[in-house]
């Protein structure tokens, strides 16, 4: 990775201050973060402290009540703008879990989710030359891109074929939600070996885990700990070995 002092190249997501509700129930409050391009930042947390809310409200999830804040993108607050315009703006969301899509195939799915980010459809020989890529990169079998999207998937499975859709749809900002989640050692390998890839001085990447395992192959920038709905601490990828080592208890009991 570059050295993240300088000015940066590619886009800046900038979360300001902002509240979620989820059915009246308040779960973030007050969430401030900058995502630059060229950097990786590392969200921990325990469970249900609002990492995944997070995520989701970034994206879009009509679930998730926007009570205060924004959430800009190279200057353009997303929380203007429908689900597929902030993927079209630059956004990209790896969910935990990846639902199905019984009767459409995944290489039809990828295709029309680059099209419609694109704003026009790919030609076929570049798509398909893409695809094999990709799926080679992930040691994904050829046969997968017949299957229907997530249906009977392991989670390994899942969890490759969000990180084949980062590759071929090339988003500004990568929102990664426990993207380590039930994944072996292997799958963990390749996985991260995937969203190392995309990583570059003109892309940013947001992860959210549970864990430091991911962190082994994956190194962030910026670590920030997630407790009661914001931020209470961040530093540098020693703040995740801290956590390994001692968990997130301090932070629970200052927060209750």
């Amino acid at each position: 990775m570059s050295d993240t002092s300088r000015v940066p190249s590619g886009s800046t997501l900038e979360i300001r201050d902002l509240h979620v509700t989820v059915a009246d129930k308040e779960i973030l409050r007050g969430v401030n973060l900058t995502v630059r391009a060229g950097e990786t930042h590392a969200i921990m947390g325990p469970n249900g402290s609002g990492k995944s809310t997070l995520a989701y409200a970034i994206a879009g999830h009509p679930k998730y009540t926007i009570t205060g804040g924004q959430v800009l993108l190279d200057g353009v607050d997303l929380l203007e703008l429908t689900v597929d315009e902030r993927a079209r703006a630059g956004l990209f969301l790896a969910m935990q879990y990846p639902v199905e899509v019984p009767g459409v195939s995944v290489s039809n799915f990828l295709r029309t989710a680059v099209t419609s980010v694109r704003g026009e459809a790919p030609k076929l020989r570049e798509f398909a030359k893409d695809l094999k890529s990709g799926m080679d990169a992930l040691s994904i079998d050829a046969t997968f891109a017949q299957r229907n999207v997530n249906e009977g998937f392991s989670g390994g499975e899942k969890k490759r074929h969000e990180i084949l859709q980062l590759e071929l749809l090339k988003p500004k900002i990568a929102v990664l939600d426990e993207t380590d989640s039930g994944l072996d050692v292997d799958a963990l390998r390749v996985v991260s070996e995937g969203i190392n890839r995309f990583r570059s001085d003109e892309t940013g990447v947001l992860l959210i885990t549970h864990y430091t395992r991911i962190l082994r192959y994956v190194k962030p920038d910026f670590v920030h700990v997630f407790s009661a709905g914001r931020i209470v601490e961040q530093g540098g990828p020693e703040l995740a070995e801290k956590l390994e080592a001692e968990g997130y208890e301090a932070y629970t009991k200052a927060s209750a």
